[in-house]
């Protein structure tokens, strides 16, 4: 059964004259007229205030179109489901034209598809409730349906604005590469109107929705660029960025892309109007699948082999191995770089070892932890291939090495991430030995010594094997007793001679002076000149082995350890009776000294009484 219309209350003059001007009903609904879409949705509020009666106030809408403005279309009801007229019967039964309550006095009318024939006058009528008719029953507000003009596309239209009926592109970027999307957005909309255009991205194989297209960044409609929470960061770093390239084309480009950025991209267009109330509505929207994007990463393409296979060298001569780094990886440049080094751990060690060298992601090489001073070379020999050299090798170079490459992709001003690593299979080295046995004697001189004297200890040295021109240093150690024991802390150098005849002296414990000689050719004298008590101690030489290799760097080809040898530096005869001779001699001072003060006392004291 249609509707018939709103019963009329009567005229506000009447209401006037009947001295009724406050308290009065109203029904309020949004400021006119509204301009909309064809087949997009719509919602229009109305409130009623100020009514008697029932807190739960029903609602009615019409519809007076532009070429009937007369005739009153029932429209939906909160109090009668048979209240639509024929036209709108099939639209309310499938939902798409419902009115919803929102409270007792509030309702919503929603059209979830406009129609051009939807264009009109709306109102919306609320039957009284009230014992008197006073103020107003209705409120009315215009709808302009507009056609749908907003177009959006990834790539530049055809011919009469149509896109080329082509599948969207799959697009591979390297880690760390930039990633540029372009979108075209365009509406020719006759009323003022503003675009917002946005670029999201949805896991692969994932549905396109709402719920799971994440938004990258955006064009808001007052010009405000915004990214989606993930992406903040990197707007705000400088890596995200999005431009307008004339009229209509929209441009992304997302820098150091991350294996998170793979995914099927879009282009999501809005159109926006502002309603008289000046709030804006969108009216229009569209999106477009710009490209299928696969992110390489660098974990998954680095590899690194080393060569030329296990190698055997002698003492002395040079040692090169090669590492190779592979894999579809983008030319170190702008985006990318890389660093390469070798690890050695001695044989049956666990774990990647200690550096030896590497090239840093600038090209500029370095040594490791101990290799100081050694000639060791690193240098790149192809786009792609490096080369550790030891130019003289030595025993304790053997081990096993690997090569280490480690992938950065740059960010925001130049800054380095570290994105991926690889080492090489493990690359067994060996060095002979050169089997040199050393062994060293050590005693103290004239055996006992005493305090003032000067203590001389020798050390003897036997050497067998080694090569030619093998050179001998010796050192000279003591350990300090506290307590009556040793002490628990390390040795104390006190002095020694290097293999280069050079003497080195240390701290002596009793702080006077040190000599260290060679007073023969595997023979070693120390001399502790002036010897006191804290030179007390436990001393022993450590002789030590060195071979020159002809790139005129040394390395300790064998090494030994003396046995113990106590210095206890001893007091003369005389020096214990001359303690006692002093310390009778102080004692009759102090008591002569205190006899003569008491008879001096006794004698000023009658000389005063008399």
């Amino acid at each position: 059964m249609g509707a018939l219309g709103p019963k009329l209350p009567p005229p506000p003059l009447l209401l006037l004259m009947l001295g009724i001007g406050c308290c009065a009903r109203e029904v309020l609904v949004p400021q006119g007229p509204l301009y909309r879409v064809a087949g997009t949705a719509i919602s229009i509020s109305c409130n009623v205030s100020g009514y008697e009666g029932s807190a739960q106030q029903d609602f009615e809408w019409f519809l007076y179109r532009p070429e009937a403005p007369e005739a009153a279309l029932g429209i939906v009801s909160t109090r009668d489901p048979r209240f639509s007229y024929a036209i709108f019967g099939p639209r309310v039964a499938a939902g798409e034209v419902q009115v919803q309550r929102l409270q007792g006095d509030a309702a919503v009318l929603r059209i979830s598809r406009l129609q051009a024939q939807d264009a009109g006058i709306y109102e919306c009528y609320t039957p009284s409730t009230d014992a008197r008719y006073l103020g107003s029953y209705s409120g009315k507000v215009e709808l302009r349906v507009l056609p749908d003009t907003l177009q959006v596309s990834a790539s530049p239209p055809g011919p009469r604005g149509r896109q080329a009926p082509t599948s969207p592109p799959r697009l591979t970027v390297h880690e760390g590469q930039e990633l540029a999307l372009g979108c075209l957005a365009r509406t020719s909309t006759q009323k003022h109107t503003h675009l917002a255009v946005s670029f999201g991205r949805a896991v692969p194989e994932a549905p396109v929705g709402r719920a799971t297209l994440q938004e990258v960044v955006g064009l808001r409609p007052d010009l405000a660029v915004d990214a989606g929470a993930p992406y903040a960061a990197r707007l705000a770093a400088g890596e995200l960025r999005l431009g307008k390239e004339g009229p209509e084309r929209y441009r992304m480009v997302l820098g150091g892309a991350q294996a998170d950025d793979a995914g099927t991209y879009h282009c999501t267009a809005t159109e926006w109007i502002q309603d008289p109330d000046g709030s804006w509505a969108q009216i229009a929207e569209k999106r477009a699948v710009l490209a299928h994007v696969d992110v390489q990463t660098l974990s998954s393409q680095l590899a690194v082999t080393v060569g030329p296979g296990e190698r055997r060298v002698g003492p002395g001569e040079p040692l090169e191995l090669l590492c190779n780094v592979s894999g579809a990886l983008p030319p170190p440049g702008r985006h990318a770089a890389y660093s390469v080094g070798w690890e050695m751990a001695p044989a049956g060690a666990p774990g990647p070892g200690r550096l030896v060298a590497q090239l840093d992601t600038e090209g500029v090489g370095s040594l490791g932890p101990g290799y100081e001073g050694r000639h060791i070379a690193m240098e790149k020999v192809a786009s792609r291939t490096y080369r550790l050299r030891l130019e003289a090798a030595r025993p304790a170079d053997a081990g096993t090495y690997r090569c280490l490459a480690k992938a950065y992709v740059r960010g925001s001003g130049a800054r380095l991430r570290e994105a991926a690593s690889a080492r090489s299979r493990p690359l067994p080295v060996h060095v002979r030995e050169e089997g040199v046995v050393l062994e060293a004697v050590a005693w103290l001189a004239g055996g006992a010594v005493y305090r003032g004297e000067t203590a001389s200890l020798l050390c003897n040295i036997s050497v067998r094997g080694g090569p030619p021109g093998l050179r001998l240093a010796a050192s000279w150690w003591v350990e300090r007793p506290e307590d009556g024991e040793l002490s628990s802390a390390p040795a104390q150098l006190v002095g020694g001679v290097g293999q280069d005849g050079v003497a080195e002296l240390g701290v002596r414990p009793g702080g006077g002076p040190v000599s260290v000689e060679l007073v023969g050719p595997r023979s070693h004298r120390l001399r502790l000149h002036g010897l006191g008590p804290e030179d007390e101690g436990v001393y022993h030489c450590a002789p030590s082995a060195w071979v020159q290799h002809a790139d005129y760097s040394w390395y300790q080809a064998g090494s030994a350890r003396s046995g113990p040898v106590t210095v206890y530096p001893y007091t003369h005869a005389l020096d214990t009776l001359f303690v006692p001779l002093l310390v009778g001699t102080g004692v009759a001072l102090v008591i002569g000294a205190t006899i003569l003060g008491s008879i001096t006392c006794c004698f000023m004291k009658r000389l005063r009484k008399r």
